[in-house]
């Protein structure tokens, strides 16, 4: 037996997600706001090629996928929740902004993890931190993020943490060679 409620939820949010794509395709796909989520995505991609210290590569890519994953967890909550929204969506199939949980927040926790390596963690926390205290508002001028019930001091807060959780995870020494 089916239930009913979900039933409906479920065309209900199928028929909202082909309205979100069709508008996406009709009002966000290609606009300069859209493009400056591809750089987004493509230019911290680049950099993080270049400069990264390849000696390092796995230790800091395996705290980097730890920072997308929670940061893709967050955004999603939050925008399922409604405390902000995302309007031009590099692709709308997510509801995460793609060049912020998946590409800038990792990149720019990786670069921090192996420039001066030895310096404080906190005070690198706090710099990352204050790195959302300043995008934020940028982006919101710029019509990419609107919060709604958001304050930027959560995401400082998180963004905090994060890093420090990013930090520990990038000074792990127990991993050993997978053996037969």
């Amino acid at each position: 037996m089916k239930n009913q409620v979900f039933e409906d939820s479920y065309k209900k949010t199928t028929e909202l997600n082909q309205d979100i794509y069709q508008g996406w395709m009709d009002h966000s796909l290609f606009t300069w706001h859209w493009w400056i989520g591809i750089a987004l995505i493509v230019i911290p991609l680049l950099l993080w090629l270049k400069f990264r210290n390849k000696n390092s590569q796995d230790r800091l890519l395996f705290a980097g996928v730890v920072v997308a994953i929670i940061s893709a967890a967050l955004d999603y909550m939050g925008t399922f929740f409604g405390k902000w929204r995302y309007d031009y969506e590099v692709y709308p199939a997510l509801s995460n902004y793609i060049p912020f949980s998946f590409f800038a927040l990792p990149i720019a926790v990786m670069f921090l993890l192996q420039v001066k390596p030895k310096m404080n963690p906190f005070l690198k926390a706090l710099i990352f931190a204050v790195f959302s205290i300043i995008a934020l508002p940028i982006v919101k001028w710029i019509g990419i993020y609107e919060p709604v019930k958001w304050n930027y001091l959560y995401s400082f807060i998180i963004q905090y943490f994060i890093y420090l959780i990013a930090h520990y995870i990038s000074r792990k020494t127990k991993f050993q060679p997978l053996e037969e």
